[in-house]
């Protein structure tokens, strides 16, 4: 709880925070399972206005934070961001836990392009062991959609353990301790040449049938949408029995939006 002090006063102090910056402050308490800091040249104007989660304490497993955090303790912290209506400045002990780690992930830029080594491969995704990174962590991470603009089952399809890799940076995060990487941005966006096809009738599979139209794989790694209102010049409320999944059918390409990557198609005929 904040004490009671002109509004001008805590207005000034939370305004001159800023999301991702580095803070000291002294462990005040525990609330539940959150940890209560006085953040430095908050206490002459109140108390307690620095809250750290139980998912932003650490890396290390715990039941309770005071086995993390003694009162009295200083501590470095990164703000997350300003609950203004309660007056707090949520905070991250973890992102500045590991000096090393923080180190190497505020140094990498969005943009940049790195080079690692594939260190794990799930259902969900692709690890990579980045060059440069601290000992004892992985830190490089590629969501499946980020693997390529071609078609594949599993994410085995595109890389293999202990492949070497060249990748785009998406983003750096301090709190996930990961770097979020792109293997497709570094790939011939396929959407690009696609446009020169528009109005070309082109064969291809339905991929997915959904209430308001079918999904039509016109290209490797491209599928565009077969609206029902472009199925033909008299309006359908859907495409339940006229299709399925897996059928070839002849499509006209009538519009590709590079910047969203959607192509909208126009039903010709079964092929």
């Amino acid at each position: 709880m904040t004490e009671s002090l002109p509004a001008d006063a805590v207005q000034e102090f939370l305004s001159a925070v800023r999301p991702g910056e580095v803070r000291v402050g002294t462990v005040a308490g525990f609330d539940g399972l959150a940890a209560i800091v006085d953040l430095e040249g908050s206490r002459i104007l109140f108390r307690g206005v620095g809250r750290v989660p139980q998912s932003e304490l650490s890396w290390r497993r715990m039941e309770d934070p005071a086995q993390i955090f003694e009162v009295g303790q200083l501590v470095e912290v990164e703000v997350i961001g300003v609950d203004w209506r309660r007056k707090h400045v949520m905070l991250s002990a973890k992102a500045c836990e590991d000096r090393t780690l923080r180190t190497f992930l505020v140094g990498i830029e969005r943009g940049e392009i790195l080079t690692g080594t594939v260190a794990d491969i799930h259902n969900f995704g692709v690890f990579v062991n980045l060059d440069g990174e601290p000992a004892n962590h992985c830190t490089g991470f590629i969501q499946i959609p980020q693997l390529s603009w071609k078609y594949f089952d599993h994410a085995s399809d595109v890389v293999e353990l202990g492949q070497r890799v060249t990748v785009k940076v998406l983003d750096s995060s301090t709190r996930r301790g990961q770097v979020s990487l792109s293997l497709k941005a570094l790939q011939d966006d396929p959407f690009i040449p696609l446009a020169d096809h528009v109005g070309d009738a082109v064969t291809g599979h339905i991929t997915k049938l959904v209430p308001f139209g079918a999904f039509v794989r016109v290209a490797d790694g491209i599928e565009g949408l077969l609206h029902v209102s472009d199925l033909s010049d008299e309006p359908a409320e859907s495409l339940d029995g006229l299709f399925h999944e897996g059928e070839e059918i002849t499509v006209r390409i009538s519009e590709v939006d590079l910047e969203h990557h959607r192509v909208r198609l126009h039903f010709v005929n079964k092929a």
